[in-house]
């Protein structure tokens, strides 16, 4: 597909801490941005109705439920079967959207596409990845949440779908696959990482073996693979750093007359290295291993990453993510 294909992904308008108004200014930028880009919005009447009657190419899709951030996912997907979530995973596997993306309920939307969408045949545990920012290209961190506890098995998989992530998002033909470890020698980490590495060794095209977390800013690797316990919290570890740095840059280019002069000198650069360090860059998450593009956004976010994760969504649609991740699978016989 070029980047003149029509794409039509299903919003979730009700997600997220700042929603709907975050929602529907990212998707207004969105449809300005890609002019192939069509959305479906999908929630409370009087919330997508007016808005897609101002706005060409979005459409509204009714849902008069919303799944709380605070409640329990499998129960509230299984009870609200017209919730936006459940009914955006369903324009999905009724070939109405391509993809869906919310910034509500990690555990809701990964519960619903899962259930609603179904895994792709031979997948154990779908698993979120996300692009994460290095010295170099970006690299590929899988998984990041979905799976807290997890076989070898598991984790061979992840890093043949994290490749053919990197392979449609990122274009890196042949990417470099590493496990997140505390030692490169294979016989360092706990036993679900001696077992995974030498299944990944025997099975994972690209493999390169252990990564060590200091390594992962560095660029050593375009995909990382670990379990979603240690994937959340280096990813949320990385997030944090990033904050951190950029205000201490901020407060000490503004702390004198002479540093402001120097701040305004080094603008260009220091906007660059924000927006590179910006998790908003990329907007959302796809939960890779169902049978449909699912991006999962963070529930703070702001209209910059709705706009980006609609940008992504179409990237990986134009790019037969899903089918990639299929192909991937099937030709290591999972």
């Amino acid at each position: 597909m070029t980047s003149s294909t029509v794409v039509t992904i299903a919003v979730d308008a009700m997600g997220g801490d700042h929603a709907p108004d975050v929602v529907l200014e990212g998707v207004a930028h969105a449809v300005v941005a890609d002019p192939a880009l069509r959305v479906l919005l999908v929630g409370p009447e009087e919330v997508v109705r007016p808005f897609t009657e101002a706005h060409e190419r979005v459409e509204a899709v009714i849902a008069t439920e919303v799944i709380g951030m605070e409640e329990h996912a499998a129960a509230a997907v299984r009870s609200k079967k017209d919730s936006s979530i459940v009914v955006g995973c369903r324009l999905v596997k009724d070939g109405e959207a391509q993809g869906f993306f919310s910034l509500g309920s990690t555990g809701a939307t990964m519960t619903a596409a899962t259930l609603v969408m179904g895994r792709i045949p031979g997948v154990l545990r779908p698993a979120i990845a996300t692009v994460i920012p290095t010295t170099g290209a970006p690299c590929v961190l899988l998984d990041v949440g979905a799976n807290a506890d997890c076989k070898p098995e598991h984790l061979v998989q992840f890093a043949v779908m994290g490749a053919a992530y990197a392979r449609t998002a990122l274009g890196v033909e042949s990417p470099r696959v590493a496990l997140l470890n505390i030692g490169e020698e294979a016989s360092k980490g706990s036993i679900l990482a001696q077992e995974a590495y030498v299944q990944m060794a025997a099975r994972v095209p690209g493999f390169i073996g252990n990564i060590e977390g200091r390594e992962l800013p560095a660029g050593g690797a375009d995909v990382v693979v670990t379990d979603g316990f240690t994937g959340n919290v280096a990813l949320k570890l990385m997030e944090g750093m990033s904050r951190q740095l950029l205000g201490e840059f901020k407060r000490a280019l503004t702390a004198s007359v002479a540093s402001k002069v120097a701040a305004a000198v080094l603008r260009p650069s220091l906007d660059g290295l924000r927006d590179k360090l910006d998790p908003d860059v990329h907007g959302a998450a796809p939960l890779l291993g169902v049978q449909g593009l699912a991006l999962i956004g963070h529930g703070s976010s702001g209209a910059r990453a709705v706009t980006s994760a609609l940008r992504v969504g179409a990237v990986a649609v134009r790019g037969g993510l899903v089918q990639r991740v299929t192909d991937s699978l099937g030709s290591m016989g999972a």
